[in-house]
């Protein structure tokens, strides 16, 4: 791992974002279509059905995998079980700006975890920028109105959207631990095949306990075919592919700054969406958030 970021690696670390952002304006759009969680299973079961000719190989009895399962099966649980369901959780007792803002503390949850189970050390950088990342992020919740962010009122349902950010730091974490098969690490294909296929049983149980709370209407047609050809290519197979490799590179700390653009990147396609130009508070949060990385990536 190389911790310098370079203009490369920074460019794969914004696409994660910017594809996420498409994610949450698509589930907006869906919303009355298709029930939250059971979206998130469709997603990764044709992300699975578009990969499998270029790793199916990884399911057969002979496959390295299987020595290696426990490993994958906790990679699927937090990166494609938990992280989306905790979310979509969330939302069903909270609001979108508690959920974004709690989630906005995401590179300081990198940081803690990281020096909890990992052994990393905390400098004085990285702190200056999560606070200049988060900086940017409150930007956006408040549309440049500082009291807009006294009247938010913290609910149990905001618990949720903690154990998501905790479990996506643990994932990006666990991503650059050594001793995953050569032959699985080396095709980016095989090793995002190897999450799914555990990531995708934990996908059908939690779909599976919305369907037995009676929530199973779904409005089949071009627009939620449309969305779910989107959200597989995109936010699940493209979105995590970069992910991967750029935590590989420069580390989950310095890749955790980059989540935070993805309210500013929600904000201005909403905007765009609705005929409305980006305001001067997007580049006053773009402005914060790029100094947060640019802070946090650098050395002494």
């Amino acid at each position: 791992m190389d911790s310098r970021l370079n203009l490369r690696t920074a460019a794969l670390l914004t696409v994660p974002p910017l594809l996420w952002a498409g994610n949450a304006v698509t589930g907006r759009l869906v919303n009355g279509l298709v029930p939250p969680i059971t979206l998130n299973f469709l997603r990764w079961f044709f992300a699975f059905l578009i990969l499998l000719p270029l790793a199916g190989w990884v399911m057969r009895r002979s496959s390295p995998l299987w020595p290696h399962w426990k490993r994958f099966a906790l990679l699927g649980l937090l990166g494609v079980g938990c992280y989306n369901a905790l979310q979509y959780l969330a939302l069903k007792t909270s609001t979108p700006l508690n959920v974004t803002l709690v989630a906005a503390s995401t590179p300081i949850w990198m940081l803690f975890v990281g020096a909890w189970f990992f052994g990393q050390r905390i400098t004085s950088r990285q702190m200056a920028g999560a606070v200049l990342s988060i900086a940017g992020v409150l930007v956006v919740l408040s549309h440049g109105d500082w009291d807009a962010l006294l009247q938010v009122r913290l609910v149990p349902g905001d618990f949720y959207v903690l154990l998501a950010t905790f479990a996506w730091a643990f994932y990006s974490w666990l991503l650059i631990r050594p001793g995953d098969p050569p032959e699985i690490r080396g095709d980016w294909a095989a090793f995002l095949m190897a999450q799914m296929v555990f990531g995708l049983g934990w996908s059908l149980l939690f779909a599976a306990g919305e369907w037995s709370a009676g929530i199973t209407h779904i409005e089949w047609g071009w627009p939620l075919a449309v969305a779910l050809a989107y959200v597989a290519i995109g936010p699940a197979i493209l979105a995590y592919r970069c992910w991967g490799i750029g935590v590989q590179r420069v580390g989950p700390t310095i890749a955790a700054f980059f989540s935070n653009l993805t309210p500013l990147f929600a904000a201005v396609m909403s905007a765009t969406m609705l005929g409305e130009l980006p305001h001067v508070y997007h580049a006053i949060a773009f402005v914060l958030i790029v100094g947060g990385i640019v802070v946090s990536s650098q050395r002494r």
